[in-house]
């Protein structure tokens, strides 16, 4: 794409933002694209939140509730499509405040009658009866002590050639299921989970675990921090801290849409955690992660930032429930400094297209992960590169073998955008070369934006509050 066409099409994207079919266009310039994400906002709702008088839904968040997803909008509009709690009756339509309530509307996870439940305002999951605030303290087994286990488990000590074992441990272990108890929200089948009045779940793990139909919109999630998290020496040349839980986990769950949602570490990023065993402690996992044999996913107009493993597709190199699963859509994302993952695929037919990374952070890894046996088609996404970040690393070979890429924009620094053939500039790095063909092509996409236009559709529409 020509220079000069490029700076027409910026100059004219600074006067107005294309409509939208999923938010309110109201971003004004280029630079509206790289500022932070917005706070949770109303997202349009009235002063009553969309809430009447007596709790019950009415106006936009009765609109929203009952909202399925478009026929043709990606992954999750195969097969049965995907259409949440939307035919919920009067009794399984709740609205919720805090997380008593949240677990009360969802039950245990099991009973798969049609529900709505609207997230009214902020939910802290680690949070006691009485709504005062736990610590990691709360959570710990007697028999459980940090220090102690930093110093039975050293390296020096205990080696690098199995994983630790004995009281410590177990002690962890137990500590990891009294937070666990703590701060999950199984979210049972044919669900909508939709957020109004600046929503927001902090410290609590979504779960949707080997069900069916559940659409989650407009909710903040953040720091699902581990207290515990467990010491590998086995992981890599120098050990790693692995943690346990993801803010939002699909393990087996098919037929899914998450949309116009947030994600990220808070006020808690890894990046303040302590070196510990020579490795950084991390507390965070998944943003966002599809294992298991999940299938059938619409990831869209979702903000992810300062988070480091985004989102992963696919957990094991080992071939079994995810073959011939796994695919996912994911479409009008932002990635703003999400420092890998985004996403990481092994087995699944994922769709990547008109997303929007910013990577600029000094740590930032890659972006698309081509994993075993993995096919991603990657259309029409923009990124934003510091100069350090070398095109070539917004790929990264995980055993895979192919990817399409096309349509891609990279831009550095203030300078204009420029295409760039990612698979070609990663072949030109590194080996073996990846083939530039994924072996299909995408059929389900409700609107193909082009590249140029993608930040600012982005930054219009992208995250919790901004939904239309």
């Amino acid at each position: 794409m020509p220079a000069p066409f490029l700076t027409a099409a910026v100059t004219a994207l600074a006067l107005t933002v294309p409509a939208t079919t999923a938010g309110p266009a109201t971003t004004t310039g280029p630079a509206a694209a790289l500022s932070p994400p917005a706070s949770p906002a109303t997202g349009g709702l009235s002063a009553t939140g969309g809430l009447s008088a007596t709790g019950g839904l009415s106006g936009w968040a009765g609109r929203l509730a009952r909202q399925t997803l478009a026929a043709d909008d990606g992954w999750a509009a195969a097969g049965t499509g995907t259409t949440g709690g939307s035919a919920a009756d009067a009794a399984h339509t709740t609205v919720v405040h805090n997380r008593a309530e949240l677990l009360a509307a969802l039950g245990d996870g099991t009973d798969p009658a049609p529900r709505i439940v609207v997230v009214s305002g902020r939910i802290d999951m680690s949070t006691d009866a009485a709504g005062q605030p736990l610590t990691c303290d709360d959570f710990a087994d007697p028999a459980y002590d940090l220090d102690a286990f930093l110093q039975a488990y050293d390296p020096a000590v205990w080696g690098r050639a199995t994983k630790p074992s004995g009281p410590l441990e177990d002690a962890r272990v137990r500590s990891t299921r009294i937070q666990g108890a703590q701060i999950r929200i199984p979210v049972p089948a044919n669900t909508t989970l939709l957020g109004v009045n600046g929503a927001s779940i902090e410290h609590g793990s979504l779960t949707l675990t080997t069900i069916g139909n559940v659409i989650v919109r407009n909710i903040a999630f953040s720091d699902a921090a581990d207290c515990f998290p467990a010491w590998d020496p086995t992981d890599g040349t120098t050990g790693n801290w692995n943690s346990l839980y993801d803010l939002v986990s699909l393990s087996g769950a098919t037929n899914v849409w998450l949309d116009h949602n947030t994600f990220s570490d808070g006020d808690n990023p890894d990046s303040s955690q302590p070196i510990r065993l020579g490795r950084p402690y991390q507390v965070h996992d998944g943003a966002s992660d599809i294992i298991r044999g999940s299938d059938l996913v619409t990831v869209s107009y979702n903000d992810y930032f300062n988070h480091d493993k985004t989102m992963l597709i696919g957990s094991t190199d080992t071939p079994g429930v995810d073959v011939g699963k796994l695919r996912v859509t994911v479409h009008h994302n932002r990635f703003s400094n999400a420092l890998q993952r985004a996403p990481r695929v092994r087995f699944g037919q994922v769709d990547v297209f008109n997303n929007f990374y910013k990577a600029t952070d000094e740590n930032f890894a890659y972006a698309l992960g081509v994993g075993v046996e993995s096919s991603i088609y990657a259309e029409n996404n923009y990124f934003v590169r510091g100069a350090e970040v070398d095109p070539a690393d917004l790929i990264k070979d995980w055993k895979g073998t192919r990817i399409t890429a096309i349509g891609t924009l990279v831009r550095t620094g203030n300078a204009l955008p420029r295409p760039v053939d990612l698979v070609a500039v990663h072949n030109a790095a590194y080996n073996p070369d990846l083939s530039p063909d994924a072996g299909w092509t995408p059929t389900l996409r409700h609107r193909l934006d082009p590249t140029v236009t993608v930040p600012l559709v982005v930054a219009a529409a992208a995250g919790a509050g901004r939904i239309g």
